[in-house]
């Protein structure tokens, strides 16, 4: 264990809340529909999911793959922008992710929206149907995808000729290329809006779009 004591505190710190977390959410049955982001204009969103939904996780792999990712891209990070500068980084692109998913989600559900709506403010349906189309409507949306894109872009300005090791297939490529190409099959698969695809494409592009600009802006101001 001494690798994760090893950890810049706040990389090691986020892995931790996620952990116990998505422990949490396997042990309070109403803990993820609670803490959950729902869709902005549901009757069920809160504020506070704008966080909460960024510290919690569908499944074990889905979890284990961002932890990874965290611990990867977040410690290199971590010491080159210092502790409090990456914390800031990191929310910020988390909300990102948010701005361009919700974008994206009131562009593909813009009919049905108004649908719910004007049956809710015609009387055809109660609060409690109002609340449930839109559950059924939209996915709630969980984990830190949308602030590890930020962290894989921020990686890959900073670091852009750094070489990372593909798990598949096992070969070595430049973080620069690496985040370009990832960046292009997000796009394409968020444009093709597969059936069955429920990975919000578009929360990981806003992540991406927000590390960029923001490590772009604090080059222009002088903060790195």
């Amino acid at each position: 264990m001494n690798f994760f004591n090893n950890l810049p505190p706040v990389t090691k710190n986020i892995i931790i809340i996620n952990v116990l977390v998505f422990l949490l959410q396997n042990v309070i049955p109403s803990f993820t529909i609670d803490f959950a982001l729902h869709f902005y204009k549901s009757p069920d969103f809160e504020p506070y999911q704008l966080l909460t939904h960024m510290f919690m996780h569908g499944s074990f792999t889905h979890i284990l793959f961002n932890m990874f990712g965290v611990f990867m891209f977040g410690s290199a990070l971590e010491y080159r922008l210092g502790s409090q500068k990456f914390f800031i980084y990191y929310l910020l692109t988390g909300f990102g992710a948010v701005i361009l998913h919700f974008l994206s989600m009131y562009w593909e559900g813009y009919d049905l929206i108004h649908q719910i709506e004007e049956a809710y403010s015609n009387g055809q349906i109660n609060a409690v149907e109002y609340s449930n189309a839109y559950f059924n409507t939209f996915n709630v949306t969980v984990g830190a995808s949308g602030a590890l894109f930020g962290l894989l872009t921020g990686f890959g300005t900073l670091f852009p000729n750094q070489r990372i090791m593909l798990l598949f297939p096992p070969i070595p490529i430049k973080a620069k290329y690496f985040v370009l190409f990832y960046a292009g099959y997000e796009l394409f698969r968020g444009f093709s809006n597969a059936p069955g695809d429920n990975i919000a494409h578009f929360a990981h592009l806003g992540g991406a779009l927000f590390g960029f600009l923001i490590i772009r802006s604090w080059r222009k101001k002088g903060f790195l």
